[in-house]
């Protein structure tokens, strides 16, 4: 009768351990993104696992608004080009907040910067977006440049905290 309690004991043992050891096994995704010196220290190279690329952003309402709806949204986006251009950047759900673009290239696995102000202009992360503008709470007008076509999420923060991330297909 002690053997039989000492063998079961020993097998539910080495199921536990099996189940530990499976359980930590799964398979941890790597990322190698590197991300820029001055970027905003809130940026987490983690946030970038968080892409779905099967998700692109889709037109919404009347105004040509290309974004995920009732979420963000870009005017502008259905003309992209690699050589400057402005887009207005739309949110819903939430009013007069700090909106930081990262732009993140899907080929080159890189970070960018893609906020300017203008021809010759400095570029940046964060900028006030404010008032309502074409059915949505919050607006922000900028000129964006892109160093390259291929598919691009620009994750957006808003106060200093992931709000959204567009999927865009930059052919031009």
């Amino acid at each position: 009768m002690k053997l039989l309690k000492k063998k079961s004991l020993f097998l539910m043992l080495v199921s536990m351990l099996f189940v530990v050891v499976a359980c930590s096994s799964e398979e941890t995704i790597e990322t190698n993104i590197l991300l820029p010196e001055n970027i905003p220290s809130f940026v987490q190279e983690s946030d970038f696992t968080k892409i779905d690329w099967e998700r692109n952003a889709v037109e919404f309402g009347d105004r040509r608004i290309i974004g995920n709806e009732n979420k963000s949204g870009v005017i502008g986006a259905d003309m992209p080009t690699l050589n400057g251009q402005k887009w207005m950047w739309h949110l819903w759900g939430v009013e007069n907040v700090e909106l930081t673009v990262v732009g993140f290239h899907k080929e080159t696995q890189t970070v960018h910067q893609v906020l300017y102000n203008g021809p010759g202009g400095d570029s940046y992360w964060t900028r006030q977006a404010v008032g309502e503008n074409n059915g949505a709470d919050a607006h922000m007008p900028s000129n964006i440049a892109l160093p390259k076509k291929g598919e691009w999420a620009f994750l957006l923060y808003t106060n200093d905290e992931l709000f959204d991330i567009l999927v865009y297909d930059i052919n031009e």
